[in-house]
């Protein structure tokens, strides 16, 4: 393939090529043996299910960009054609990559007795297994497709793994391809009887090719043949711009039709034949060159994320143990310790628990009213929402802004909403026009003759799976200023047309970027006094040009501005050399780094908020987002410590030049990911 590059335009880089780079640090986790070795492959299944998110979303996207405007079509200082060519090189490298840190894994996994076998590697105990397996739980879902010559090929489901089958010999009438889709429902990886001391595990997909001649007995061929591949599919909703009566209906109906979304790739097993591959890239639309993206027998590595714990327990990270709260662990009465202080809570270091004693604390409380919250991504099993549920079947009035259009969570989300109000609480399922973002939620409560507010406020998600490894903050507070502003934003909800006077809380998208650049522009102001300054901000996201620009042109008039970006950071400096004034750092590790934070030095009296959203056009312009103060000076000094111990971190930051290549960061050993929850531990109640 010829390589193709974009190289930076004045101070931005393309976004997508920019979330390739964060997809590459995700792929080095895997090849640093700092991590254990199970958990390196958990680092492979996630960079796989993240590539398979961008083919999804982003790749998509510039396809639809592409056939709608032309190739031509300029974006981010280039062409979509050249740069779809780009990312098409730049994920082949890559691949190369990821498969020889697999087989670099597989060697180390054997030297510890572990190995992952194909059905041509059993025992015979090993194949008694596998049989009972087969016959019990694999033959009753196969569905078999026998594809006659010049016939359309079925539907092939997006993200899941198909077995492309031909027939050496045997009977006349067999088909010269068949299919069959690996089942989603059983699990991926069967541990095998350990024979000599060794553990062996076999893919789903090998145990459906060792029981082939079974399912195709009729035709006896002499040899069959078969080859794993995927599609990537479009998963754009189309929706059309009413949000009445029906809008759930049609969610679901544009959830059916993502399952047949354009096609945007297929990565598929680098021995299948030609023949064979050009057919189902002929029949499904897709052109060789783009498409044709090999790779090894195995695919669907996201799957790699649960692979059974084997071995000895080194092997794997030990289950992670919760940092006592000062002020919370051990309180019976959560709302009475908010009352007297705002508290802050670090997550994973300190357990979600604690938010979940918030809410049945709320749930059962005589004098509690109302309980207000704002849901985005939740796990199935939600002991949130199940809290709120405890609380409407207590006469609690409850009110969850629901949103159902969360990417790849919009079925768990309908779900949600029916059972929601089927226990009696009252839900709203988005704002017309707007993607609500904003973790919130507000517990109403009668104290004496007036009702008091307690809120939390998020970085992340209200969702106890992913806040034992993601970073997150949480905001407890019972400040007036605060909560009576969030209140307004629950009443914005139900009233669209009237948008509240914002005085305490940076709400997206009533003027976030106008605010942000205010107190940018306040910084340098200061500077220029001769007061002291600095910017720190710690997101996911970089990519806002007018944010990017302010930021750049106050580096350039002595502001230190200094940027921890977990993801996409397209702020690209200006001189080759980079910026005396302006870093920016990205740390990739044992926990993903999610917490959203802007802070000014203001003089040596910082200001500090907590976010929801990304310094991106669309958080800043198209969703509900909220930034909230802090106020509490003993909680200004923790974040504003807290990030300091992250900007010394050797060992999972890495910094970019101006090519934007990922550099490691040098300098004496030190890990956030060990030094802040061992800080945290020795902080007084």
């Amino acid at each position: 393939m010829h390589k193709a590059s974009i190289a930076p335009s004045g101070h931005s880089f393309p976004k997508e090529l920019s979330w390739l780079l964060f997809n590459e640090r995700v792929l080095e986790e895997a090849n640093d043996s700092r991590h254990p070795l199970l958990d390196r492959l958990r680092f492979l299944g996630i960079y796989s299910n993240n590539l398979d998110e961008f083919y999804r979303v982003r790749v998509a996207g510039l396809r639809r960009l592409e056939s709608e405007n032309g190739p031509a079509h300029r974006i981010a200082g280039t062409t979509v054609r050249k740069l779809l060519q780009t990312i098409a090189h730049r994920v082949t490298e890559l691949g190369e990559r990821f498969e020889s840190c697999y087989e670099k894994l597989a060697v180390e996994l054997l030297h510890e007795k572990i190995r992952i076998v194909d059905e041509t590697q059993l025992s015979k105990e090993q194949e008694g297994a596998v049989r009972s397996f087969f016959t019990d739980k694999v033959r009753p879902r196969l569905v078999p497709i026998l594809v006659p010559r010049g016939a359309d090929l079925p539907l092939l489901h997006d993200h899941v793994v198909h077995l492309a089958i031909s027939f050496v010999g045997g009977r006349s009438g067999a088909p010269p391809l068949a299919l069959i889709e690996v089942p989603e429902t059983l699990p991926r990886f069967l541990e095998l009887p350990v024979v000599d001391g060794i553990h062996s595990v076999i893919l789903l997909e090998d145990v459906v090719r060792w029981g082939l001649r079974e399912v195709f007995w009729m035709f006896q061929p002499r040899q069959i043949k078969a080859w794993a591949f995927k599609v990537n599919r479009d998963a754009e909703l189309d929706l059309n711009s009413e949000f009445g009566d029906g809008f759930l209906s049609r969610v679901n109906l544009g959830l059916r039709k993502r399952a047949t979304g354009a096609p945007v790739r297929v990565v598929h097993d680098r021995e299948m034949p030609e023949p064979i591959l050009k057919n189902i890239l002929r029949k499904i639309g897709l052109d060789r060159a783009d498409a044709r993206i090999p790779g090894m027998r195995e695919h669907n590595f996201k799957d790699f994320m649960s692979f059974p714990r084997l071995g000895r327990k080194e092997l794997s990270y030990p289950r992670f143990r919760h940092i006592p709260h000062p002020q919370l662990s051990g309180v019976r009465r959560i709302m009475q310790a908010i009352g007297k202080k705002d508290r802050l809570l670090h997550f994973p270091w300190h357990d979600f628990g604690l938010f979940l004693d918030f809410l049945r604390e709320a749930a059962i409380d005589p004098d509690v009213t109302h309980i207000r919250m704002t849901v985005y991504r939740v796990s199935q099993e939600s002991s949130v929402l199940n809290a709120l549920v405890n609380a409407a079947r207590n006469g609690k009035k409850v009110t969850v802004l629901m949103e159902v259009l969360a990417r790849f969570d919009e079925e768990n989300n309908i779900s949600w909403v029916n059972d929601l109000r089927d226990e009696g609480v009252e839900v709203i399922p988005g704002v017309r026009g707007l993607k609500v973002h904003a973790k919130i939620c507000l517990v109403s409560r009668r104290e004496g003759k007036k009702s008091r507010h307690y809120a939390a406020v998020g970085t992340g998600n209200f969702n106890e799976d992913t806040a034992r490894v993601y970073t997150d903050h949480m905001l407890l507070t019972a400040d007036p200023a605060i909560t009576s502003e969030i209140q307004q934003v629950f009443e914005f909800f139900r009233n669209n047309y009237k948008v509240p006077d914002f005085r305490q809380l940076i709400v997206s998208p009533f003027g976030s970027r106008e605010q942000f650049i205010s107190r940018i522009r306040e910084e340098r102001a200061r500077h220029a006094k001769g007061e002291k300054s600095w910017i720190r901000l710690r997101l996911n996201n970089l990519a806002d040009e007018t944010l990017m620009r302010e930021l750049i042109d106050a580096a350039n008039n002595g502001v230190p501005v200094q940027i921890l970006v977990r993801g996409m950071n397209c702020l690209v400096s200006e001189s080759p050399h980079g910026h005396p004034n302006l870093e920016t750092r990205g740390l990739v590790g044992r926990f993903l780094e999610h917490s959203r934070m802007v802070s000014f030095c203001n003089g040596g009296k910082p200001k500090v908020w907590l976010t929801s959203g990304d310094w991106m056009s669309r958080n800043l312009d198209g969703r509900i987002e909220v930034s909230c103060p802090i106020h509490d000076k003993t909680l200004i000094k923790t974040l504003v410590h807290e990030f300091e111990m992250q900007w010394r971190d050797t060992e999972n930051a890495r910094t970019w030049n101006q090519k934007n290549a990922n550099l490691r960061v040098t300098g004496p050993i030190w890990d956030s990911h060990k030094e802040i929850p061992r800080w945290l531990s020795e902080q007084r109640r």
